[in-house]
């Protein structure tokens, strides 16, 4: 594969981990926060002022944005290396994937659960939040895993700083 277009792999391949994370979180939110509008909506049909408690289940899905943006950060160093290309972009796919589908149920668990709250009298929120974080540890797990891969796989070139250079340089004038 030509240089430039593992590069090119490498710079797309942070665009992609964090496109998906914040597309799924998006859709998470988006299928709570549908929810949680009929909640408020059946809650002020029975003149009860609206609450908070269906919030919590909205903002959860987005978690997953945070991942992707940490992926991202420790990604970026090895982006300008063009030999990192391909790795990076399986990363990317995998992580980023991961977190889309993750963040995706958990808006959905999050929206169900709501309904849930909405119908029963607020009964059964600590088995909501434990249902949704099953679905947030699938993100975790993916995030650790392309970190496994970016830093211990071996198979990625390591970014050289300019500390790196500063030590190469001065260690032949000292007798290194």
């Amino acid at each position: 594969m030509e240089a430039t277009t593992m590069l090119a792999l490498g710079k797309i391949s942070l665009g992609l981990v964090a496109g998906f994370g914040a597309l799924g979180s998006a859709l998470g939110v988006l299928a709570a926060g549908n929810a949680a509008c009929g909640g408020w909506a059946k809650e002020g049909k029975e003149g009860k002022p609206l609450s908070g408690k269906f919030s919590m289940f909205v903002g959860m899905p987005v978690s997953q944005t945070l991942y992707c943006l940490i992926c991202f950060v420790m990604m970026d160093p090895y982006a300008s290396i063009p030999e990192n290309g391909p790795i990076l972009f399986g990363i990317a796919l995998g992580v980023g994937f991961a977190q889309f589908i993750s963040a995706y149920a958990q808006g959905k668990i999050g929206g169900a659960g709501i309904r849930c709250l909405a119908e029963n009298g607020g009964k059964g929120t600590g088995n909501i939040v434990l249902a949704m974080g099953i679905a947030e540890s699938i993100a975790l797990f993916a995030l650790v895993i392309g970190i496994l891969i970016l830093k211990v796989g071996g198979t990625v070139i390591q970014p050289i700083n300019e500390a790196t250079e500063a030590v190469k340089a001065v260690a032949p004038a000292i007798g290194g």
